[in-house]
């Protein structure tokens, strides 16, 4: 039983990363690899104009963007950050509502022409929605990363949209931390070119 269900996990896998929808700003659907690419162009243009990325998520999508911020400036060499520390997150959720725990300190700390990568598996977290208007507002670019429902508001509010066809967080979560780490490592690899 263990034995099987661990076989249709990694098959049911496969048919998601098979399945992920990757769109631009205005909804065009793109290949995966396209997607991947124009995401890579968003970095280096940032990252060449001095830039820095920034990366939200709740729960399971903070620990992704905890680790990715870490390997994109560890690794990468770009200037990075996840705004999730908690004396930051208890702060402002206690003085403004938790709704407002990413739009805040992307008000206060992002620059024109950084960019923002908002992780949500639902694509409905209304803090991270907020953290996308803030950041449009600032002059941000925006990459997106969500899963469950296709049309979630977050699949169409960034730059470059990463969905991911799964209603189990587990499969969600892990496909997106391969996306993130497939456009550093895309990146890193070009480097060495």
């Amino acid at each position: 039983m263990m034995k099987a269900f661990a076989e249709q996990y990694y098959s049911a896998l496969v048919g998601f990363i098979n399945g992920i929808r990757a769109t631009d700003g205005t909804g065009a659907c793109l290949s995966f690899a396209e997607g991947v690419d124009r995401a890579i162009g968003l970095v280096t243009a940032m990252a060449g104009a001095g830039r820095k990325i920034m990366f939200i998520g709740n729960g399971g999508s903070a620990a992704i963007s905890s680790h990715m911020a870490t390997d994109f400036w560890k690794r990468g060499g770009l200037r990075a950050v996840a705004f999730n520390d908690s004396s930051l997150i208890t702060c402002i959720g206690n003085d403004y509502g938790y709704r407002s725990v990413f739009e805040k300190p992307i008000g206060m700390f992002a620059d024109k022409g950084d960019i923002l990568v908002a992780i949500s598996s639902s694509g409905r977290s209304e803090n991270i929605l907020l953290g996308v208007q803030a950041a449009r507002a600032k002059g941000c670019g925006v990459v997106t990363l969500s899963g469950f429902d296709g049309n979630n508001p977050l699949s169409r509010m960034g730059d470059i949209n990463f969905h991911v066809p799964s209603t189990a967080y587990g499969p969600v979560e892990v496909i997106h931390h391969s996306i993130c780490h497939c456009i550093l490592d895309t990146i890193l690899h070009e480097k060495k070119a």
